[in-house]
């Protein structure tokens, strides 16, 4: 009884000193906000589409087949639209909204902890950002001519996943290992098949290709663990920070990150592509030095600044990756 009154004591705070820009991209330091579009958008975590745009663009270059014209451009955009403001917007909220007790305990300034806005109006938002997803999904497969509607299952997919991810009896979230390679993939490898599938084939070294990046995807995932490690625990989520420890974890974080990008290093200079390999290796070495320089030092004080300065290179990486296996 004493924990949930300090819970709801705690929920009542406003976050003070908040920013307007974090609140607009969805991060943590949030100001407080009363506008409902600005809300809605804030639900959406903004800040986390680029990673699956950007995945668009690798399947994209990764099919051989796409063209600097204004159909396939358009394509391209309509398909960014899908896995970035609508299907990933529908992931955040519907995340945010099963994780409304954790929020009360991490971030109780959030919009749904702290009761700006309402239940109705967060399971209508939930719905027509997944079927304004799974309708754009289907207009692709029109517009791309497939026989089989492979972008509108891809998209079924991901929804699901994206479900079972956050939502109980399943909540893949609550075993770090399982969770994080599910957000993983979901990052790295829905948004490249996507893009791959609209404009080519999508065969099955590219399946197997990405499936190995998502285990750097894991890696990823699990940077965003350290802000959560008391609220996780208090709900008994097993996120690897908790499980093993924030020292270790960290270890493991930087080692999957760094293993997995080595490991399609060596793939690809052993499918003889040296040159592509060696463009790789050279954007994993920045990211080294700024998990020495940053993340490794305090994982959660410089996680937003390990992650604006890493990532980019690593973003890079797949792209270098996708350019070599359409040659």
């Amino acid at each position: 009884m004493q924990t949930n009154l300090n819970l709801r004591h705690r929920i009542r705070q406003p976050a003070g000193g908040g920013s307007s820009f974090n609140q607009l991209l969805g991060i943590k330091g949030a100001a407080q906000e009363t506008n409902k579009w600005k809300i809605r958008l804030q639900l959406t975590k903004p800040v986390t589409w680029p990673p699956l745009v950007w995945g668009v663009v690798c399947g994209a270059a990764a099919s051989g087949n796409f063209h600097w014209s204004l159909e396939d451009v358009a394509k391209s955009i309509v398909c960014m639209m899908m896995s970035g403001p609508f299907l990933t917007g529908y992931t955040q909220t519907l995340n945010d909204w099963y994780d409304r007790e954790i929020d009360a305990i991490n971030e109780p300034y959030r919009p749904i902890p702290s009761g700006a806005i309402s239940e109705n109006e967060v399971i209508t938002q939930i719905w027509v950002l997944l079927l304004g997803g799974l309708g754009l999904a289907g207009l692709l497969d029109i517009w791309a001519g497939h026989d089989f509607p492979i972008v509108f299952y891809l998209a079924v997919g991901g929804s699901l996943l994206s479900y079972i991810y956050s939502a109980p009896p399943l909540k893949l979230k609550q075993n770090g290992w399982i969770g994080n390679f599910a957000l993983g993939a979901s990052y790295i490898s829905l948004p490249w098949w996507a893009g791959q599938a609209l404009f080519g084939t999508l065969t099955p070294d590219i399946i197997v290709l990405t499936i190995l990046y998502s285990i750097a995807g894991l890696g990823i995932a699990i940077v965003n663990d350290f802000k959560s490690i008391e609220g996780d625990r208090a709900l008994g989520l097993q996120s690897l920070p908790v499980a093993f420890g924030a020292e270790t974890a960290k270890w493991i974080c930087v080692g999957a990150i760094d293993i997995t990008q080595l490991s399609v290093a060596g793939y690809l200079l052993g499918a003889g592509k040296p040159y592509y390999a060696l463009a790789l290796l050279a954007l994993i070495i920045p990211q080294v030095v700024f998990q020495f320089q940053y993340f490794l030092k305090d994982p959660v004080k410089y996680d937003v600044k390990y992650q604006a300065s890493a990532q980019p290179f690593l973003v890079l990486g797949l792209l270098v990756t996708a350019l070599a296996t359409s040659h």
